[in-house]
């Protein structure tokens, strides 16, 4: 099996790849998927993030308040890794659980999405790193435009992650997605197809 971690920044594009991926026959395993599943009402991971940041960041019905929690942790270094430290072990097992589920259903290229790959030092858990790439101008844009965020709210956000150029420069294959969806598809594609040659698969 062959295990391609899929990063980028937060609105450049990486759920479209994703969504690419799996039409070209990836197993597609979506670690934020798993970070909202993990943090549900009654969760293990959920009790420990209440009991550290307190009700401000609840709602009545038992809910994370994901806008104050996010007014929290993207204002204060500290805190955010806090919030890493609590919920990457339950994020890790779920992983790797995924990936023996795959494994049983014969699939041979599995693809990890993690923003924070880097970040979290996911890169010795995967054999190549994708990267979703765009300018900073185009993501600040997406940002605001895709969640109604203020410039200082979209900033705080870009700005917890790993710059978009280092991921670049630390990456195996970079997919410039600052054009149309065409340009991107065509991308992938190319990239997928040379994995598929490295690994003997027929497509």
């Amino acid at each position: 099996m062959y295990i391609i971690g899929l990063t980028g920044g937060i609105a450049s594009g990486k759920s479209t790849v994703s969504a690419m991926l799996t039409e070209l026959g990836a197993y597609i395993i979506d670690t934020d998927k798993i970070a909202h599943a993990v943090v549900m009402p009654g969760q293990p991971a959920l009790l420990a993030i209440a009991a550290h940041f307190g009700n401000e960041i609840m709602l009545p019905d038992g809910n994370v308040n994901r806008k104050n929690l996010g007014d929290i942790i993207f204002q204060n270094q500290e805190e955010r890794s806090c919030l890493e430290k609590i919920i990457h072990p339950y994020i890790e097992m779920q992983v790797d659980n995924s990936i023996e589920k795959a494994e049983q259903l014969g699939y041979q290229i599995v693809v990890i999405d993690v923003p924070l790959l880097f970040e979290a030092g996911w890169q010795h858990r995967v054999d190549e790193i994708w990267v979703v790439y765009v300018e900073p101008e185009v993501q600040i844009s997406r940002l605001i435009s895709r969640n109604q965020f203020t410039t200082r709210e979209a900033m705080d956000r870009i700005n917890s992650q790993l710059n978009l150029t280092e991921k670049a420069e630390r990456s195996h294959v970079v997919i410039d997605n600052t054009l149309d969806l065409a340009n991107t598809k065509q991308q992938v594609k190319s990239a997928w197809h040379n994995v598929c040659a490295k690994m003997n698969i027929l497509e």
